[in-house]
């Protein structure tokens, strides 16, 4: 069974889009040549700047023989129709077959599909991936019209069997396949010719170029590491760096190089930020003290002078670049202080954050309203959240920030101490970004709690009262994101809120403020109830009429009604990204659905309580026969209702029951509730799913010795409201009609 190697030789490739390319290129190939009919062993794909590479083994030599039956018209059929079948299946007439079935004769024709060779095959399908080739962005070059990421100068094209290696047959835009390829660009020496994969991959290793990325990185990281060790220094991990730089160079040569004295004094993430994004340099502190005081560059040649040279020529760049940086940072800690940070809050009335929603500043606004409205809900002071609020995104009219918009939030801290303010406002200037992610820490600090969802919530409410939402797979605005912080906010901090509460107002204030284009005042209020984040019917009515003053077009049943909708829709879009979360921790969708049909399902961390008991109690077998007799039980009595027109609903009294199980089971309901309720009342969603669970054994025993639909009509009524009485149990804890099985 023959091997296969591909080489597709070019200028350099992005580094970016290497990974992917490899993966393209592995799948495309693969996938095709199964569907033409051929097997393989395994494959395997690898990446440098100037190549990629694939490698097939136990390639199946020729595709099989392929024989397909196909039916034809009627015997009998015009000739014209019986021309044309034979046409489309390549027979003659005396190659046809008549067959009777239960719709009367038919011709029949076999088709027979010879096998092809592999080599035929791997010809066909990798000019079809190279034309194809889905590179995010490609060029073309010359006169000819293959697209390509740079140009492609060379195709190796191999095959390898018992009897030895040949070239596919080959030739794409003038380009013929060959066994030659070449090594590193500069050390690399003369083009050789390769036989397999392991004679290439170790010619290239002779030629100066390692073929593996990973063996790229670690060859990396193991010389930094170990020149920073001897210096007693440490090399700050960034694993997207090192996997980018394993990208530029073929033969990576580490070098190790001092920051100047006078750059030190910059804060460590600045440092990093400039040097990782300007110069692709890895970071290396001091442990002691915390301060970048070294960096690691990665060149793609060895030099008779050891680096010096490239190391002199990459320090006078990075001196450049960091005197930027230094400048940034002074000039920033000058306004910091001098001016405080209202200085930079106040030039953001200038920056649009949305033509529908307004600026920045107007955004702050809102934001320190809610959070104000949120802080008694998350044990913070009002007034620190409103101050905190009112300055976390001041830095976004910094220098530093402008020039590195990924450390917004940290040059805030940074910013808000240096301005003298309190260490948990300029806490929550970095911490109120967070959580970004499922794996990203969330924030503790009360301060920066109500910052961040007063953050989150301004943002979601926000796009949803303009209309902007998730689509699809398009989140433009990170939407989903932010609902997930929302949750891990509420439910990683033991939050009692619910979300509708500051939703639904603050929704009435964006919605009026994007229709009158007045500013947030005209709306304000409704945001800014100073003792809650509660506001009743008549205070919204009160709001609307010192509106109506300045306002008199204004249709409040319109804004309130769209506010309601938006706040209801927006709920339920948290509650999606809910069952996600909770999904990923082992919570069932459906014990999920049956815990949010509940009353309060706007407190997530009640529905989740809730939910983990469910779950726990669907776990054991109790839990899940009483199910089964709590949806029997459900059936028959709505079947029932159905019937005869009427509620059963009250009214079970035991001096009916005719049976021992009948009677057990009133005890067991009894015994039940008065478990159930107070547990409810307290929370205790474990001891109430408990107390349910034990009626699992009594329900069993009443069906199966009792039959609900009694001749009498009396027991018939009194057991029907038996049942009732098993439904409004089970449903005090959570709605078991959801629950699947």
């Amino acid at each position: 069974m023959p091997d296969l190697l591909i080489e597709l030789f070019s200028e350099e490739i992005p580094a970016r889009m290497q990974a992917r390319a490899t993966e393209d290129l592995k799948k495309m190939m693969t996938d095709g040549l199964v569907e033409a009919g051929l097997t393989y062993a395994s494959a395997a794909a690898f990446h440098t700047p100037r190549r990629l590479c694939l490698t097939v083994e136990g390639l199946t030599a020729e595709s099989p023989t392929l024989k397909e039956e196909r039916r034809g018209p009627k015997v009998g059929a015009p000739d014209k129709a019986l021309e044309g079948f034979m046409r489309g299946a390549g027979v003659t007439r005396d190659q046809l077959e008549e067959r009777e079935d239960k719709k009367g004769a038919f011709y029949y024709a076999t088709v027979t599909t010879p096998g092809r060779k592999a080599e035929a095959i791997v010809a066909e399908q990798l000019e079809k991936t190279v034309r194809g080739f889905p590179w995010p962005k490609s060029m073309r070059w010359g006169a000819g019209s293959l697209r390509w990421v740079r140009p492609l100068h060379r195709i190796l094209c191999v095959m390898r069997d018992e009897g030895g290696e040949h070239v596919v047959d080959l030739e794409i835009d003038g380009i013929r396949a060959g066994r030659t390829t070449e090594g590193h660009r500069f050390m690399g020496g003369a083009p050789f010719e390769v036989t397999s994969f392991d004679d290439y991959a170790a010619k290239l290793k002779r030629a100066h170029v390692i073929l593996s990325a990973g063996e790229r990185a670690e060859h990396i990281w193991n010389d930094a590491t170990n020149m920073a060790f001897a210096q007693g220094l440490e090399v700050v991990e960034d694993k997207g760096l090192l996997a980018e730089v394993a990208g530029l160079v073929e033969w990576p040569v580490v070098l190790m190089g001092d920051i100047a004295d006078t750059f030190l004094g910059l804060p460590p993430e600045v440092l990093q930020t400039s040097m990782k994004e300007h110069q692709k340099f890895f970071s290396v502190k001091n442990p002691a003290t915390g301060r970048i005081e070294k960096f690691v560059t990665v060149a793609n040649i060895e030099t008779a002078d050891n680096g010096a040279t490239i190391l002199a020529g990459n320090q006078k760049v990075l001196a450049a670049r960091l005197s930027d940086a230094k400048f940034f940072w002074e000039n920033d800690l000058r306004v910091a202080k001098d001016e405080g940070l209202t200085a930079w809050t106040n030039r953001l009335e200038n920056v649009t954050f949305h033509n529908k929603l307004g600026s920045q500043k107007a955004r702050i606004e809102r934001i320190a309203a809610l959070a104000r409205e949120l802080a008694p809900k998350v044990g913070a002071d009002a007034d620190r959240a409103a101050q905190a609020a009112e300055v976390a995104k001041a830095d976004l009219s910094s220098e530093m920030v402008y020039e590195f918009p990924e450390l917004q939030g940290l040059m805030g801290r940074y910013y808000a101490e240096a301005a003298g303010l309190p260490a948990d406002v300029a806490a929550a200037c970095q911490e109120h970004y967070s959580p970004l992610g499922p794996s990203d820490d969330v924030p503790t600090a009360p301060t920066s709690v109500a910052v961040a969802l007063a953050d989150k919530l301004d943002t979601l409410t926000g796009f949803w009262a303009i209309d902007e939402k998730p689509t699809g797979s398009k989140d433009p605005y990170a939407l989903r994101r932010a609902a997930l912080g929302v949750i891990r906010l509420v439910l990683m901090n033991g939050l009692r809120l619910n979300l509708s509460v500051p939703i639904k107002p603050h929704s009435i204030a964006i919605a009026i403020q994007n229709a009158h284009g007045a500013g947030f005042e005209i709306g304000k209020e409704l945001a800014l109830t100073r003792a809650s984040a509660v506001m009743n019917e008549d205070e919204i009515k009160e709001v609307f009429r010192r509106i109506a003053n300045e306002m008199p077009e204004l249709d409040q049943a319109r804004f309130t009604h769209a506010a309601d909708e938006a706040a209801s829709d927006l709920l339920s879009f948290i509650h999606d990204r809910l069952k996600v979360h909770l999904r990923g921790e082992g919570i069932p969708h459906d014990v999920i659905d049956a815990c949010l049909a509940m009353p309060n399902s706007d407190d997530l961390t009640l529905l989740v309580k809730r939910a983990e008991a469910l779950t726990a109690v669907m776990q054991t077998e109790d839990g899940r026969n009483l199910v089964q007799g709590f949806k029997r039980a459900n059936n028959i009595l709505t079947q029932a209702e159905e019937k005869d027109g009427v509620e059963y609903s009250f009214g079970a009294d035991v001096k009916f029951a005719e049976t021992d199980e009948e009677r057990a089971l009133f005890e067991a309901l009894d015994a039940a509730d008065t478990k159930i309720a107070p547990a409810m009342q307290a929370e205790d969603f474990t001891a109430a799913m408990e107390a349910m669970a034990t009626l699992r054994a009594p329900i069993d025993a009443f069906f199966d010795a009792v039959q609900v639909n009694s001749d009498n009509s009396v027991v018939r009524r009194n057991r029907l409201n038996l049942l009732s009485r098993i439904r409004q149990t089970c449903l005090q804890v959570a709605d078991l009609t959801k629950i699947e099985g």
